[in-house]
C-alpha cells in the first residue's frame, strides 16, 4: 500500500497491490496504521456506501459543511471510474483547480479525499460498483453540490457532455462562484 500525493494538498492516489493466484485475489485496500504514517490522519470510519452506476452517470461535485465535513476513500469494485478531487477551500493555495484519477477494478487503487474538498466522479462503463468510506455520516441539512459541468472548473470527465446523465439535484447545483458568493465553501486549514 502506497500513498501517493496528488496536486491537491491532503489528496493522495492510494496503490494498492493485488495478490492474485488460481483462486482468484485479495487486496488491502484500508489500514488506518500505514494511512496514519503515510499522511499523519486518523481516518474514523462512520459510515460505508456504495453505488451502482451506469456508463456516463455523474456523481457530484459534492461535499459537506466542515466541520465536521467529509474525508473519503474511494474504490471501484468493478468497472471503472474517473475520480475527480476538486479544491474548493477557499485559502487553499490549489483554490479552483481539480485533479482525476482514473480507478478500476483490475488495479483496485483507492482515492483519499481530504476533509473540505469536493468530490464527483463518472462511470466509465456500465454497472459500475463503487466503494466508499467516510469519515462522518450522511448529514442531509449539511451536504451541497456544485454543477460539475461548471464552465469555470472545465472538468475533464472523459465524455462529451451530452454522454453524461446528472441527478436532478446536480443539474440545479450552483457554479463554484455561486457557491463561494453564497458562504457556502469551506476554509482552508492545511492538509487534512
Amino acid at each position: 500500500m502506497e500513498f501517493i500525493p496528488l496536486g491537491i494538498p491532503g489528496a493522495y492516489r492510494v496503490s494498492n497491490v493485488v495478490h492474485a493466484d488460481d483462486r482468484g485475489e485479495f487486496v488491502e485496500w484500508f489500514r488506518i496504521d500505514k494511512m496514519h504514517t503515510a499522511t499523519g490522519y486518523r481516518f474514523p470510519v462512520s459510515q460505508a456506501n456504495l453505488s451502482r452506476s451506469a456508463k456516463g452517470v455523474v456523481r457530484g461535485i459534492h461535499f459537506a459543511d466542515v466541520p465536521p465535513g467529509q474525508a473519503k476513500l474511494v474504490t471501484c469494485l468493478s468497472g471503472a471510474i474517473r475520480d475527480v478531487v476538486v479544491d474548493i477551500r477557499v485559502g487553499s493555495p490549489t483554490f479552483g483547480t481539480w485533479e482525476a484519477v482514473d480507478l478500476d477494478s483490475a488495479s483496485r487503487d483507492a482515492v483519499l479525499l481530504p476533509v473540505g474538498v469536493g468530490h464527483a466522479f463518472v462511470a466509465k462503463d456500465d454497472n459500475t460498483l463503487v466503494a466508499y468510506l467516510v469519515s462522518d455520516v450522511y448529514t442531509p441539512h449539511a451536504e451541497h453540490g456544485i454543477h460539475p459541468l461548471d464552465s469555470d472548473l472545465a472538468i475533464d470527465f472523459g465524455f462529451t457532455p451530452d454522454q453524461l446523465l446528472l441527478s436532478p439535484k446536480d443539474q440545479q447545483a450552483p457554479t463554484m462562484a455561486d457557491a463561494q458568493a453564497a458562504g457556502l465553501l469551506p476554509v482552508f486549514h492545511g492538509e487534512g
